[in-house]
């Protein structure tokens, strides 16, 4: 396939939903797996919901999940500008060539006319539409002469500028709309039921609708993979597309991401419900100060973050669900893409985590360790993090659970599980601790192997039952009966404080 080019289109009205991200990923995919440009457009045209900061969440949130867009807003800017509102004049030109072409027409109605319409037609139990049926009886310039037109332009009257969807006395009475979309198939429309859409609005900017297509056309979009909210959209798409006599990109609806319990689409309220975040990063409401929740932010990987999304909606065949995002790229195609909606699973996000936590190097996690180390004043020697790591990573979904795992290694109990304590520390405990330091005093070399070899026979010439030392031992160590290899443990904190961990357990307990 030749020439690819697809392009990620948000609005700017606040941060990334997890939805978006997924669609950002998939345009990526496709346009990488074909060594096509990966194109972000900001679509601001609706400057009443615009978020001053949104933009540069955007691309903080595509850099973080490591899906960077190759032409965009200051980057290889071949067909920008990249941000609508720097646009609109040409949008303009557009939507005038489109009245001289008689496809599109001004529209004059207040807001008070339509609403009295609606109300009009409600009352006759019938839906008010803009379109080819009451079109002509409705205040346009396809009802008011040329020069009253001409006068409310002149004069500074509000207008719309609208597209004629349908015309019987060209299109004929069964006219439809069709085309084959990548993921669902054949798509058709009848077009006489549709309304006639505003293609500009009063304000001077141009709707989605327009501005869409005029840009897919100039930046040369070959490929348009976006949700399936936008399926209702396609027959107005390609009838702009026929109307300007461009040929139209090929179209891909993506299914809806869905609510755990499987029904209705994954909304904010559901993470902050749920307990999970639904955006890539961190998010700070300027005018509020309401702080939404970040997948960076709450520990994920982006590697796993981004592994995640993209099992969402798409399956490879196979029973493979780890994928590199080089993997990704040669295996992604829209045919394996489902047409249904995709349930997320907030706990299966977590089992990737922990998946991509046992793929990288300990060296890798005692760095990002040693940074939450610092922050609570611990400086640790990265050789001794690293073997804190290899011993507890297995146990934990996020680095932030390591201090949980192994706190102890890095400062002595200063309590011991009330629990734990009560069922392992018996009247004769002391005196075997005691005996115990006696013992671990006598071994030169201080190695888990030698330590747990020299302990255990010492048990066995007791004859007593093991746990009766090794519980209280791990108490001693620990403050609770938890924690890797209890002889690891001895000598990753050595000789000395081993000691003195006993001693301190003998007075306190």
């Amino acid at each position: 396939m030749n020439n690819v080019r697809v392009r990620f289109a948000p609005s700017p009205t606040g941060p990334l939903h997890i939805g978006g991200v997924r669609t950002a990923l998939f345009n990526y995919l496709f346009a990488k797996k074909y060594n096509g440009t990966f194109v972000l457009r900001i679509e601001d045209t609706d400057q009443t919901r615009y978020v001053a900061n949104a933009e540069q969440y955007i691309i903080d949130a595509l850099n973080w999940c490591n899906i960077p867009f190759d032409e965009g807003p200051n980057k290889n800017e071949k067909f920008g500008p990249y941000r609508q509102s720097e646009r609109k004049e040409l949008y303009k030109q557009y939507a005038e060539e489109l009245i001289v072409k008689g496809k599109a027409y001004y529209a004059f109605d207040t807001a008070e006319e339509l609403d009295f319409h609606r109300k009009d037609h409600e009352e006759k139990g019938k839906t008010f539409i803009y379109n080819w049926h009451n079109r002509a009886k409705l205040t346009n310039s396809i009802s008011l002469s040329a020069e009253e037109v001409e006068k409310r332009i002149a004069n500074g009257a509000n207008y719309v500028i609208r597209f004629k969807m349908f015309q019987p006395e060209i299109d004929g009475e069964d006219e439809t709309i069709s085309t084959n979309d990548l993921i669902r198939g054949n798509v058709s429309f009848k077009k006489e039921i549709l309304d006639d859409k505003i293609l500009f609005k009063s304000d001077g900017m141009p709707t989605y609708h327009l501005a869409n297509i005029v840009d897919d056309h100039l930046m040369e979009i070959s490929h348009v993979i976006r949700g399936e909210e936008w399926l209702p959209s396609v027959p107005l798409h390609i009838a702009l597309y026929k109307a300007f006599e461009w040929k139209a990109p090929e179209f891909a609806h993506l299914p809806l991401i869905l609510k755990p319990v499987g029904k209705g689409k994954l909304s904010k309220r559901d993470g902050d419900k749920l307990g999970f975040p639904v955006f890539p990063l961190e998010y700070k409401n300027e005018e509020t100060g309401e702080v939404s929740r970040g997948y960076k932010e709450d520990g994920y990987f982006a590697d796993a973050f981004i592994n995640m999304l993209a099992l969402l909606g798409w399956n490879p065949g196979t029973e493979q669900e780890i994928f590199t995002l080089e993997a990704l790229c040669k295996t992604f195609s829209l045919e394996r893409v489902s047409k249904s909606g995709a349930k997320f699973n907030p706990d299966k996000t977590k089992w990737f985590n922990q998946q991509y936590m046992l793929l990288k190097s300990d060296e890798e996690l005692a760095e990002l360790y040693n940074s939450l180390l610092t922050e609570k004043g611990i400086s640790a020697d990265k050789k001794f993090t690293t073997k804190v790591v290899s011993l507890i990573k297995e146990r934990a979904t996020f680095v932030s659970d390591f201090w949980e795992l192994s706190s102890f290694f890095f400062e002595t109990p200063t309590d011991y599980d009330a629990k734990a304590s009560k069922k392992n520390w018996k009247e004769d405990t002391p005196e075997l601790m005691q005996e115990l330091i006696s013992i671990i005093e006598t071994i030169e070399d201080f190695d888990s192997q030698n330590i747990e070899n020299v302990v255990k026979e010492w048990i066995t010439s007791k004859e007593i039952g093991f746990g009766k030392v090794m519980q209280p031992f791990r108490l001693s160590l620990v403050g609770a009966m938890k924690g890797p290899h209890l002889f690891d443990i001895a000598e990753m904190i050595g000789k000395d404080e081993t000691i003195s961990r006993i001693n301190k357990a003998i007075e306190t307990l």
